[in-house]
Order: C-alpha cells, then sequence, then structure tokens
C-alpha cells in the first residue's frame, strides 16, 4: 500500500543528491512530481555524457578506466552510477564529469556519495577523486574530508525525507531559475510572490458558502408556485 511505502526509508539516486544541493524544489519536481524537460543545458550535458555513459573500458597508461560503473550502499539506501572510475595503484579514483563552468559544491556531493558506496563495496578507502568540467576542459581534484563526507550524509536523509513526506518546497526565484529546464513548470515568478499568486488564486477559486437548511425551507413559496399548487396543478396529497 501507499502508506507503507511512505512509512519505509525510500531508495535516493546519487543524481538526486546534485539537484536538492542546487534547488531542492527542482529535486523535487524532478523525484516527487515526475516532472522533466529540455533546454540547451540539459542537451549539452547529454551530448557531453555520450562516451561516458557508453560503459567502455579502457587501458590508459596503466590505469583501469571503467565509465558507467553502477554503485549502491545499503548503509545509506543510495544507488546510481559513476560516469568514471580510475583504478589507480592508490586505489579507486572517481570522476565526475560536468558541462558547465563549476559553480559551488553540488557536484562535489554527488561525487563524495560515489566515494562512499565505493567505499563500501570494495572495502577500500576512497580519499579523493575529481569532477571534469567540459566548459573548461579542467579537472578539479575534490577531497573527501570529514566535513565534506557529513554534508553528503546530510543532503542523503534530506532527500530520502522529501521522498517520504511527498512535500514540494517553496520555489526560490533568484539568479538560479532561468537556467533551469523545469522554469516552467515550476513558476517560479508566480508562486514565489504569495500576494501576486494569492490575487491569481482569488480570480480563479471563488469559495461557494451553502446555506443552513432553516435558511432555505423557511423562507416562503414563490407566488407563482402558491398559485399552480391552488389550482391543482401541483403535488398531489397522498390522501386525496
Amino acid at each position: 500500500m501507499v502508506e507503507d511505502w511512505l512509512d519505509e526509508a525510500p531508495e535516493v539516486t546519487i543524481s538526486a543528491l546534485e539537484h536538492w544541493s542546487y534547488c531542492p524544489r527542482q529535486c523535487a519536481l524532478i523525484y516527487v512530481e515526475q516532472v522533466w524537460d529540455e533546454n540547451q543545458f540539459t542537451i549539452r550535458g547529454t551530448v557531453a555524457h555520450e562516451k561516458v555513459d557508453a560503459g567502455d573500458r579502457e587501458i590508459m597508461r596503466g590505469v583501469h578506466l571503467v565509465r558507467a560503473i553502477p554503485l549502491w550502499s545499503e548503509r545509506l539506501g543510495l544507488s546510481g552510477k559513476a560516469d568514471l572510475v580510475e583504478f589507480r595503484p592508490q586505489g579507486p579514483y572517481p570522476v565526475e564529469y560536468k558541462v558547465g563552468r563549476r559553480r559551488g559544491e553540488h557536484a562535489e556531493i554527488q561525487l563524495c556519495a560515489q566515494a562512499l558506496c565505493l567505499e563500501e563495496m570494495l572495502q577500500t578507502a576512497v580519499p579523493r577523486g575529481a569532477v571534469f568540467h567540459h566548459a573548461e576542459r579542467r579537472r578539479y581534484e575534490v577531497e573527501f574530508d570529514a566535513a565534506l563526507r557529513a554534508r553528503t550524509e546530510a543532503t542523503v536523509a534530506a532527500v530520502r525525507e522529501m521522498l517520504r513526506t511527498q512535500n514540494l518546497p517553496q520555489a526560490p526565484n533568484d539568479a538560479r531559475c532561468p537556467r533551469c529546464s523545469l522554469i516552467n513548470a515550476c513558476l517560479p515568478g508566480v508562486v514565489a510572490e504569495r500576494s501576486r499568486l494569492g490575487g491569481l488564486q482569488g480570480t480563479l477559486y471563488r469559495l461557494w458558502e451553502a446555506e443552513p437548511p432553516d435558511a432555505v425551507w423557511g423562507r416562503a413559496a414563490p407566488a407563482a408556485v402558491i398559485a399552480e399548487d391552488e389550482e391543482g396543478d401541483g403535488v398531489e396529497d397522498d390522501d386525496a
């Protein structure tokens, strides 16, 4: 039953962590409302991931490269995949590919979640990885320190609570919105402004209040109905 599913701990997709870090409402639209739309940024990301998503394997300079490797963590209830894992002599080294420029730590949280999964799966330490930003043609190495690991696990818990409660967070209506492919589904310029939203709701929905039965039945019948009843054309009496 739906109630039983909501009481359980829903599994969290690794990619949802970046969406939540960037914008909780965007994350809920995708994973709760099942809404998705494309724009130039998402299309560019899809094209840039074509090679990564192919799942190819190769050896480069003695390092095994595995693409699109499935990941999971039973401890955290996480699942997903890594764009690329380099199996170096020092240990696994996850690499996340992003089409745009570096903005915040959103991708770093997603990458750290991949590292946590790899550690549990392979029973080995994964101290660092990298995010490759296609627009800059540059890798940024990320160290998975205690602070980043704590933020990542907190994000997992927040996304799980969103999935459990099925709540849709408020729209931010800020500089993030114009670049978002879901702007037409989110409507941040409308729902984030309470006064404007209230005015629009007032024009769309008008409450109808039913009158008490005494007020209806206590009224005198219209004159035309009385006249018609006196002529015998009204409702007949059962005793007649």
